[in-house]
């Protein structure tokens, strides 16, 4: 009896514990609470938004933020905060540092954009850069939005231009006897070049050239009306990089010289003007955080985010789960429910995808077409890059929208495999397989297809490439004829898409959502961001996991990759083909 009674004695405290972190908890909340209601979102009175584009940012985010943190920067979210900020009486001057080399042009022609919205309500932005060290275009046609560009004393201005440089592993394959046996659909389908070429095809260096040529003419043309300047004086300053940033300055790319806190002092004094109120600079990513583009009320236009490779499947219900990319179940799910939403008039889905997996692909464009079907049309806004199976799941949408930059169509298909059972057999490594059915071994990285599992692959390579250009004849409702002469797997700039028909306008996000709300009638559009789940302890989780890995063997293995082109390589070969047909499109130039 004495032993139940101390138990009970033990339970009762225990309880008793548990019941008071409860009450200290809600406690707690209810604090935190009435604080937020009595200090609103917590942001200053008069602020300065700081946006750092030194390192590279997402087009946007395929799951959901994970709990408590709120949205992370990404293009969309740094357009949709641009907007809010637009309308945020607090906030009067956007400093925005780069210069790294991180920001493509199709997303420059993005954020471009969303700062001249900005600058239109009478708002002020200031870029700031330690050197433009790239001689891409992006970062600067970037800078080119801003009322004033500064750069720091004799720092290097070496914008010039657009280049691209592929990896070939054919002869590699060939010392160790590897044997790679790829098929694509067709000839500018450039993804199967790295396994099956040793150097650049007569038609991957057409379309490579056509793209740079007019990603070059769009950078030209964009800094010329920014910068009020003519083209021909753009591309003579270009030509003459690299150059130090007061020769920039001689030419009128450049406004001012000075070092980042002195160009966040003249932030500063244009937000204050001649008042003496306190002006505090707030991270372009805590303003976003404290959004909330979920819950709106009243929202009539759906924007559905699509970024990353195309998966079959799902990210996973576990909130404890993790993914990146785009999932089929997840996408086709998100897509189905705002179509029943009767709130909801059209859907804007923002692709930004190289493609992936056909059958997934499939199913996200079977979402899309039963959303029509429903009555809500859907209009497609291309981020950077939406070929090859990103632009397999826009072809049907009502109006397609893409920046001059963006890369699109790639309408082709690839399958085949690389086999490394004699690269084995070189090293000593002895392997054997059994199978039951003549077929089962026919994905194996070992062996080689067999002349009729050959046959059969490029017959299923041509079934569905056929089936890729029907669903663009119709989707796009152009003929059989024109969508072919288009296709062949040719990456196009947006620009240049536009006048093949497999884009409809020239423009951005924003352009679209006008397009969507034009397409559903609707006067006053107002906007709200589907979201998608994703684990909520899954990216610590991740890193935990990966802590105990042998450092010393990490720092070794470092200073190979970090040589040139063993990196990309690695990659190549962690893409390679595995025996699926897949929509997919090549390593891109950056831009």
């Amino acid at each position: 009896m004495r032993f139940f009674r101390w138990l009970g004695h033990i339970t009762a405290s225990v309880l008793n514990g548990v019941a008071k972190i409860v009450v200290a908890l809600v406690l707690l909340f209810l604090v935190l609470l009435a604080v937020g209601l009595v200090q609103g979102d917590g942001m200053p009175k008069n602020m300065i938004l700081s946006l750092d584009l030194r390192q590279a940012i997402a087009d946007s985010d395929s799951s959901t933020a994970l709990p408590f943190t709120g949205q992370k920067l990404t293009v969309m979210n740094l357009v949709l905060g641009l907007d809010a900020a637009s309308r945020d009486a607090r906030v009067k001057v956007v400093f925005m540092r780069l210069g790294n080399g991180a920001v493509g042009l199709a997303q420059a022609e993005e954020i471009a954009a969303a700062l001249a919205r900005f600058r239109a309500q009478k708002k002020f932005v200031i870029a700031q850069a330690t050197s433009f060290a790239g001689a891409g275009m992006g970062d600067y046609v970037t800078a080119a939005a801003a009322d004033q560009i500064w750069m720091q004393p004799k720092s290097d201005f070496r914008v010039s231009g657009a280049a691209a440089g592929e990896i070939f592993l054919r002869g590699a394959f060939e010392k160790i006897h590897a044997e790679p046996q790829i098929a694509k659909r067709a000839e500018y389908k450039s993804a199967a070049d790295m396994y099956m070429e040793k150097n650049m095809t007569p038609a991957d260096r057409e379309q490579l050239t056509a793209l740079l040529r007019s990603w070059y003419d769009a950078a030209v043309g964009a800094v010329a009306s920014a910068r009020n300047l003519t083209p021909a004086a753009v591309a003579a300053s270009f030509e003459a990089s690299p150059q130090f940033a007061e020769e920039a300055m001689a030419a009128k790319l450049v406004d001012r010289i000075g070092f980042d806190d002195d160009a966040l002092g003249a932030a500063r004094g244009r937000a204050q003007g001649d008042t003496k109120t306190r002006i505090r600079a707030v991270k372009m990513g805590d303003y976003i955080k404290n959004q909330d583009f979920n819950a709106v009320p009243n929202a009539n236009v759906a924007v559905i985010e699509a970024a990353g490779e195309i998966n079959d499947g799902t990210a996973g219900d576990s909130v404890f789960s993790t993914a990146s990319g785009i999932a089929s179940d997840d996408l086709s799910a998100t897509i189905r429910r705002a179509t029943r939403d009767k709130a909801i008039k059209a859907i804007v889905l923002r692709v930004d995808s190289p493609g992936g997996s056909v059958t997934a692909s499939d199913q996200i464009l079977d979402a899309v077409k039963k959303a029509q079907a429903a009555g809500k049309p859907v209009v497609v806004s291309m981020g950077a890059l939406a070929a090859s199976g990103g632009y397999y799941i826009s072809a049907s949408a009502n109006r397609i929208v893409a920046q001059p930059a963006t890369l699109t169509g790639s309408i082709g298909v690839l399958t085949g495999k690389v086999s490394f059972g004699k690269s084995l057999d070189m090293v000593g490594v002895g392997f054997d397989e059994v199978a039951q059915g003549k077929n089962a071994l026919m994905d194996s990285a070992l062996t080689p297809y067999t002349p009729e599992q050959w046959a059969m692959l490029k017959k299923q390579a041509d079934v569905i490439y056929q089936d890729f250009l029907q669903k663009v004849s119709a989707g796009r409702k152009i003929p059989l004829a024109r969508v072919e002469a288009a296709a062949k797997g040719r990456v196009w700039t947006g620009a240049d898409a536009k006048g093949q028909g497999l884009v409809d306008e020239l423009g951005g996000f924003w352009t679209a959502r006008d397009a969507a709300a034009r397409l559903a009638n609707i006067q006053s559009p107002v906007l709200k961001v589907y979201p998608r789940r994703s684990g909520i302890f899954a990216g610590l989780a991740g890193l935990l996991g990966r802590a105990g890995a042998s450092m010393g063997i990490l720092e070794k293995l470092g200073a190979l990759m970090a040589l040139p082109g063993v990196n990309g390589a690695m990659d190549a070969l962690i893409q390679a083909p595995r025996g699926r047909v897949e929509l997919r499109s090549p390593n891109l130039p950056h831009g």
